[in-house]
């Protein structure tokens, strides 16, 4: 019998390409998302890139009775957790409305899934739980600091719940996995990042400007202690992301506990080097202007992803080129996104 794999979040950048890649393994798939920062137009290209259609239903993940009514239905093997909010910059000016998602939302789902009899969880967390470390790269025995924004702070709280939850019944068997800044798009150009609004992660912001939704750039600091004074982080393709989430729900099928991961390339490259990438990918200049830091963000942060080779028998495939190559191909194809009306 197929397992069958419920995908909070499906919808949305990262949980779509995850979609995708259960489908093409042979998984049936499941998706929860409540649209409010997705569309479900995501989905039927999923379908028509796998051949296979995702079950979708909409609803929220703090709807206790929705989630009841879902695992009734559907026999549930394990759960891919991505639904909440996102947005650093934003999870400054409204920290409860991140706390009420990310934190309330994620409590909701661990009960629903205990009452259901469902014990196999995968955590997409993020790499802000590490706050300002002293020192690069960031290795899963770095202690997680201060995050340095609600954001960071609502991943970390999640993280110590399941693993006070993971401690006190033995059938939970939880992976975290703490990614870095995800890029790309899917080779076949049906599927990407489509924000609404002005985006918030430095790939989106540049493709709407090469497409001439924005007139200019905002490079967020100049003056940090990087090479060129903007600041590096760690980019992995989506594709590989996803193909991360895979590998980490084999590994924890029929063990127990709690497990932690990063899921980065081990590269850092800053916003000037990415610019210079996209540039040369897709013929565009991209003009931009530096303006001053976004508070919650950090001068530079890199992975160290061998646990995840090591363990997972994972490791990031896409490079930079592939990244830019495939956002191109995205953006050419679907200017407009997901068009909503």
């Amino acid at each position: 019998m197929t397992e069958k794999i419920l995908v909070t979040g499906g919808a949305g950048y990262i949980g779509s390409h995850a979609a995708l890649a259960l489908l093409e393994a042979g998984f049936e798939v499941v998706v929860l998302d409540n649209l409010c920062n997705s569309s479900a137009e995501s989905l039927v290209r999923v379908a028509g890139v796998s051949g296979r259609a995702p079950v979708f239903v909409r609803g929220d993940i703090r709807d206790a009775r929705l989630l009841d009514d879902l695992f009734a239905a559907h026999e549930i093997a394990a759960v891919l957790h991505f639904a909440g909010l996102k947005a650093v910059g934003e999870s400054v000016r409204k920290p409860l409305e991140y706390y009420e998602n990310n934190v309330a939302g994620s409590l909701q789902l661990c009960r629903a899934m205990g009452r259901a009899g469902v014990f196999h969880l995968v955590f997409s967390s993020s790499a802000t739980v590490y706050g300002e470390p002293a020192e690069m790269p960031l290795s899963e025995d770095t202690p997680t600091g201060l995050p340095t924004s609600p954001y960071g702070r609502s991943k970390l709280m999640v993280e110590e719940i399941l693993r006070d939850l993971a401690a006190s019944d033995p059938r939970w068997s939880i992976a975290v996995l703490r990614y870095f800044n995800p890029a790309g798009a899917h080779c076949s150009g049906q599927i990407g990042e489509d924000p609404r609004g002005v985006p918030n992660n430095l790939l989106p912001y540049i493709g709407q400007v090469a497409i001439g939704k924005l007139k200019e750039l905002a490079v967020f600091g100049g003056d940090y202690p990087t090479p060129d004074g903007t600041g590096v982080r760690d980019y992995i393709h989506v594709v590989d992301l996803a193909e991360g989430h895979l590998k980490a729900l084999q590994t924890i099928t029929g063990e127990t506990g709690l497990k932690v991961w990063n899921l980065g390339t081990g590269q850092g490259y800053s916003v000037l080097e990415m610019i210079r990438a996209f540039e040369q990918a897709s013929g565009c200049t991209i003009p931009y202007r530096i303006v001053e830091r976004r508070p919650g963000d950090i001068a530079a942060c890199w992975a160290n992803p061998l646990k995840a080779e090591r363990e997972l028998g994972w490791k990031a495939q896409r490079g930079l080129s592939e990244m830019m190559v495939d956002t191109w191909r995205w953006l050419s194809m679907s200017p407009q996104g997901y068009a909503r009306e």
